[in-house]
């Protein structure tokens, strides 16, 4: 008999038997059901580096989204509490400038609504993942830290003592 011994996949949540957990982790790196796994190998918008990069941020428990539009684009992935967009991008933003252009003005129309852009090469997910994924944990914290100070000071700002 077939038990589940404390795993559950990534992406979803579902638990995971020890055979289905070992096969994913072995074969994507990441603890995935069967559902999930199918979702990894699509061929989707998501890059396949965007993919991993959003579950090395699952594992760490940020609120990530994956392939999240904004009104005017699809961001590969998205911290909508931090108020934080996450674009991968390949080789060919830096070397097409009309590429580099669109990318610009993505990341202007990104600004205007209040969201910070991090732009992450593919090579960094390719060859140091969980180092990238620490370091953006170490910006998302310090971005939360910020904005739970300046909470802070508007409402010391705002606060009205009774007038003696």
């Amino acid at each position: 008999m077939k038990k589940f011994l404390n795993h559950s996949c990534l992406k979803c949540g579902y638990p995971l038997y020890d055979s289905v957990h070992d096969f994913s982790v072995n074969k994507y790196d990441f603890p995935l059901c069967k559902r999930c796994q199918d979702w990894f190998t699509q061929k989707t918008k998501a890059t396949e580096y965007a993919k991993r990069l959003y579950l090395a941020l699952k594992q760490r428990n940020i609120p990530a989204e994956l392939e999240k539009h904004d009104g005017h684009k699809t961001i590969d992935i998205v911290i909508t509490c931090l108020k934080i967009n996450i674009e991968v991008d390949g080789s060919q933003h830096n070397m097409d400038s009309e590429q580099a252009l669109s990318d610009l003005k993505r990341t202007k129309y990104s600004h205007e609504k209040g969201f910070s852009t991090l732009r992450i090469p593919n090579a960094l997910i390719r060859d140091y993942i969980e180092e990238t994924a620490d370091e953006i944990v170490d910006i998302l914290q310090a971005k939360k830290e910020k904005l739970e100070k300046e909470k802070r000071n508007y409402i010391n700002e705002t606060d009205i003592s009774p007038k003696e």
